[in-house]
């Protein structure tokens, strides 16, 4: 009798080897989840370049055509106002600095995703790592609140900020916010049980480091983006969500004492930013002042990339404080310089001008519009509400109600990548109105706009994960049976 290990089944086979080319992908949020060591590129920067020129390989290789039209013109256009302004940057490194980072985070990176990422396996299996990291981030962000050893807030060590220190308090805010967002539309979806399931137990799970992040813009982001997700699936789902949300808010906050101060004197900042705004708001005020005062001095190109700091002080009101205080999570009191205005459009306006606005701004608006467009498409079909019942998973598809049972088998869209696509890109259309790119944490930034992209540009349609078998493969099938 022999001993040797039985061969794996050809489809298992196929499929675990088809998902092969997005792991360069996944590679990038496992690695935002190692320490970062703040001055120069990281880890996940060196792998997103090596990730791109991977893609160049592999389409010589295949001798075909790296995007379709419409997602050439909508990633590229870009290009022509990241050039200009690159130009009028104040010196070359300035220039060549911030032309790289732009075209890693708006065009190669998200080119690269829409390239990898061939179906909705793949897109699942990216949406998944978003939301893992999410949980090993949300998890050091809540142990550093309870042992005190995070980042500093109103003089105590309580701020969740995960492994990205003190010197980045947003990079976590952001990535529990994009998981949250990830879990909740792969919950409200047409998954698989399995998936479903788990999807709204992460969710649950990731409420609470968000809310220890303190950070106002991703609270506002976040819940905005999961009311639009929840809107999407149908009236009754939505209040019956809402009830059992607010009911839950009120047994944690009244019959167990969740909650503190600090958290409680943030959340009753958001209404006081117009009247009685801290020194944080203060500053934000004066530094969007600023851009704006940068915009009208160049309202066409800008004043070049890199800009913002060297033109800050010129523009600003006496209202601006020198820099924002960094203690805590390991970190030496120190003061951080103000480098940004704090807003992702205001950012272009007054480095780029109203050319990059509109290539980058035009952009992102095309990719919310179709996909938005496609998503609606199928809530009036009724693919996002109560079609999980019309397949239990028997169809050997292992996703219920999407198993291609129909006149075009596999071809069926999936809800759920649908509503993780326009999840993703809507958060971040929000968040750029009072926050911007910078720190490790922006990588997250390009693949979500990779995945928008993709859902809008390259047919959003979930094809079967297993291609096609070869001759060689079904002679093998044929042998083995």
């Amino acid at each position: 009798m022999s001993l040797a290990p039985a061969p794996l089944p050809l489809p298992f086979a196929r499929r675990a080897a088809g998902l092969v080319p997005v792991l360069p992908l996944v590679a990038l949020p496992a690695l935002l989840a190692l320490p970062v060591t703040h001055g120069g590129a990281g880890p996940a920067d060196v792998v997103s370049a090596l990730v791109v020129v991977y893609c160049a390989v592999r389409l010589l290789r295949e001798r075909r055509r790296p995007l379709p039209p419409a997602a050439a013109v909508v990633l590229g256009l870009p290009v022509v106002g990241l050039a200009l302004a690159a130009m009028g940057a104040s010196s070359p490194e300035a220039g060549l600095t911030g032309l790289g980072r732009y075209l890693q985070v708006f065009v190669l990176v998200p080119a690269a995703v829409l390239i990898l990422v061939r179906d909705r396996t793949d897109f699942r299996v990216l949406a998944w790592s978003f939301v893992g990291l999410a949980l090993w981030q949300g998890a050091v962000g809540v142990h550093q609140y309870a042992t005190g050893t995070g980042a500093s807030y109103q003089g105590e060590d309580v701020r969740a900020v995960g492994t990205f220190g003190a010197h980045d308090v947003m990079g976590m805010a952001t990535a529990v916010s994009l998981g949250l967002v990830c879990a909740a539309g792969i919950a409200l979806g047409r998954a698989a049980v399995w998936q479903r399931a788990a999807a709204t137990g992460c969710a649950v799970l990731l409420l609470p480091p968000l809310a220890l992040s303190f950070s106002r813009g991703a609270w506002i982001a976040t819940a905005l983006t999961c009311a639009v997700q929840l809107a999407l699936t149908g009236l009754r789902r939505t209040l019956k969500v809402a009830l059992a949300v607010a009911a839950a808010g009120v047994v944690l906050a009244g019959g167990f004492g969740v909650g503190t101060a600090q958290l409680q004197e943030r959340i009753d900042s958001i209404a006081r930013v117009g009247d009685a705004p801290d020194q944080s708001v203060v500053d934000r005020y004066a530094l969007w002042a600023s851009a704006g005062g940068m915009w009208r001095e160049q309202p066409l190109t800008g004043v070049g990339l890199k800009g913002f700091p060297e033109h800050r002080d010129g523009h600003a009101t006496l209202a601006l404080s020198s820099g924002s205080d960094v203690e805590g999570a390991g970190t030496e009191y120190r003061r951080q310089e103000l480098l940004s205005p704090h807003s992702m459009y205001l950012l272009v306006l007054s480095e780029q001008g109203l050319i990059g606005l509109v290539a980058l701004g035009g952009g992102w608006l095309a990719l919310l519009v179709v996909g938005g467009r496609r998503l609606l498409r199928l809530r009036g079909r009724g693919h996002l509400r109560g079609h999980a019942r019309a397949c239990g998973g028997g169809h050997g598809c292992g996703d219920a109600g999407v198993c291609g049972d129909g006149p075009e088998p596999g071809r069926e869209p999936a809800p759920d990548c649908g509503l993780v696509a326009c999840g993703l890109l809507l958060w971040l259309l929000t968040d750029f109105v009072y926050g911007d790119i910078g720190g490790p944490s922006t990588l997250l930034v390009a693949l979500s706009l990779g995945l928008a992209a993709w859902w809008a540009l390259a047919g959003g349609e979930c094809r079967d994960a297993v291609p096609r078998s070869t001759a060689a493969e079904r002679a093998e099938e044929a042998a083995a049976r």
